[in-house]
């Protein structure tokens, strides 16, 4: 795989599941509202796709070891890839209830770092289980955090 494809589909993909799973769990405890979560979940797979498309284009630009054309493609795959993997978080909020949306967004999203980061072992010969871990268990973390933050932004602001 080359490089500009795998530096933007790695980035991409990750970064797509966890900030958007961050912000699904946050926006759902913080507001307890299905259109925030939709909301927040097109404006991320917008903005921040760009965002960090424009952070690897940049990235790999200081490298001085890309052509302007690797650059491009890794600009262009991570836009891609993390505005599809965030994208992909819309269709349980509009199939089922909201608290079950989060719930299968957040099986969602674990099994797809499961899977992606599966087969990123597995193409560098490290164990599973390991990069597998890591990972999951930033996730985790974030997905306990966001949660964290939105209950104290809704006991703080809630109009009682």
């Amino acid at each position: 795989m080359r490089h500009s494809l795998k530096t933007g589909l790695s980035f991409g993909v990750t970064s797509g599941i966890i900030t958007t799973l961050g912000l699904i769990v946050g926006l759902y405890t913080g507001t307890g509202s299905k259109i925030a979560v939709l909301g927040g979940i097109l404006t991320i797979a917008v903005a921040d796709a760009f965002s960090d498309a424009l952070g690897i284009h940049i990235s790999e630009e200081s490298e001085n070891v890309h052509t302007s054309k690797e650059i491009w493609e890794a600009t262009l795959f991570t836009f891609l890839t993390k505005f599809a993997s965030a994208m992909t978080f819309s269709l349980p909020f509009l199939l089922f209830s909201l608290p079950i949306a989060v719930k299968v967004s957040i099986v969602w999203g674990l099994l797809l770092l499961i899977v992606f980061n599966f087969y990123l072992a597995r193409q560098q010969k490290e164990n599973p289980f390991k990069v597998i871990g890591e990972h999951l268990f930033i996730s985790l973390v974030v997905i306990i955090i966001t949660n964290f933050i939105g209950n104290r932004i809704s006991s703080i602001f809630s109009s009682d």
